[in-house]
């Protein structure tokens, strides 16, 4: 099995629980508010679904969102739906995202693809990116699962995701993430001593992406707040 195909396995059981976790909202509870301020879970859904289209878009050639503006506003528009256009355009979409990704060879994954904000990655990286967004959003819904429900196979890959994405950040200092096995990860600032940060990777991901206050996390000096994913 190819790694893209793991990963397609992956994201497809990730969806799995995700629309599973959706499905136990009501449609009192779809309205109400998610973790994500200013965000309902109704928001929370139709992001879900729009960014699958979107990343279609970028398999096929074509820009992720026309512009931010109409992002926003799709996102906006769809947002107070009934529930069961909510699961039923978050399943359409999850599929079309897979369809599409599974008609690929292995030479159409090695293409460089432009994803939001000029964002540029091999195309291969298009599955775990789905994951993330579907992993951490499952947890925004506020609907159950937390960080302590993240599945092993996703949490490694996600710290070194989520480090890769800070590096050189200049609203991070310099940072050497450590697990308690040993395993470290650098990012933050390229320059000065790193603060070290030492916990499991449940806590490092929950922190790094602003799920968490950094709960289970030692540190040598005071947590810095992660810049919005």
């Amino acid at each position: 099995m190819t790694r893209v195909a793991t990963e397609l396995a992956a994201l497809r059981d990730a969806t799995d629980r995700l629309l599973d976790t959706a499905a136990t909202l009501t449609e009192a509870t779809v309205a109400g508010p998610s973790r994500l301020p200013g965000w309902t879970r109704g928001h929370v859904l139709a992001h879900l679904a729009r960014n699958a289209d979107a990343l279609v878009n970028v398999l096929e050639g074509r820009p992720m969102y026309p512009d931010e503006t109409t992002r926003n506003a799709d996102i906006a528009r769809d947002a107070d739906r009934p529930l069961a256009a909510h699961l039923a355009d978050l399943r359409d979409s999850s599929a079309r995202f897979l369809a599409a990704a599974s008609a690929l060879d292995e030479g159409d994954w090695e293409r460089r693809v432009t994803l939001r904000n000029g964002i540029t990655d091999r195309a291969a990286s298009l599955p775990f990116r789905r994951r993330v967004e579907v992993e951490l959003h499952r947890i925004d819904l506020d609907a159950g699962p937390t960080v302590a429900d993240l599945p092993g196979s996703f949490l490694d890959p996600a710290v070194a995701y989520l480090t890769a994405r800070y590096a050189g950040h200049p609203g991070l200092p310099a940072l050497e993430l450590r697990a308690e096995d040993g395993r470290s990860w650098r990012t933050g600032a390229s320059t000065g001593e790193p603060r070290l940060v030492v916990g499991t990777p449940a806590a490092l991901v929950g922190w790094l992406s602003g799920r968490t206050s950094g709960s289970g996390l030692t540190s040598n000096e005071p947590l810095p707040e992660p810049p919005p994913l």
